[in-house]
């Protein structure tokens, strides 16, 4: 049974494939259970919510920043991370931000409402609802691990949820450098 205390299933699911000692971003991360997930294990988090009162109860925890990502500016300017962490939230326009905030070898775990959930509940209207394979073209620049969506039972709801790692980058190579003093 989800609570407002207890993590996804998905987040916690894939939660393995954050590098240790990553840091954490928890976007719209409201009462910060997500954060604590990470938190516990070890992780340098950061919350972001525009709800000062949530801001306030993560701010033990690590970073908490106070904004409305969807009136902007971008909280975190080129900084990026080697866990994003989003539930139950969209906001369309931030999508290739948010993407663009994982860290090479960094883990991008999304989970949020799509489309069919109005017919269970709320939300329902169509802006705050993923359309089929939304997510996934959202992430096309990174290495899908796993992808789902569809109905979900406890509580019903309908859901796309991504677990996709952006690529290290290549080790260095030092037979590429130029040796010293040479022309």
């Amino acid at each position: 049974m989800h609570t407002i205390t207890t993590p996804s299933d998905w987040i916690t699911r894939w939660s393995h494939l954050v590098p240790a000692g990553a840091s954490v971003l928890d976007l719209a991360c409201g009462q910060g259970r997500h954060m604590r997930w990470f938190f516990v294990r070890n992780h340098p988090v950061t919350g972001v919510d525009k709800a000062l009162e949530a801001i306030e109860s993560v701010a033990h925890m690590g970073q908490a920043i106070c904004a409305d990502i969807e009136a902007g500016p971008w909280p975190l300017p080129g900084r990026r991370f080697g866990c994003v962490v989003v539930t139950n939230y969209l906001w369309r326009p931030l999508l290739p931000t948010i993407v663009d905030s994982v860290a090479p070898g960094g883990l991008l775990l999304y989970e949020t409402f799509a489309q069919g959930n109005e017919s269970v509940g709320r939300p329902a209207r169509a802006e705050f609802l993923l359309r089929p394979g939304e997510l996934l073209r959202a992430c096309e620049s990174l290495r899908i691990v796993a992808y789902e969506d569809g109905f979900l039972d406890g509580p019903a709801r309908f859901v796309q949820r991504i677990a996709a790692i952006r690529e290290p980058l290549p080790p260095h190579d030092p037979m590429r450098l130029p040796l010293k003093g040479a022309p």
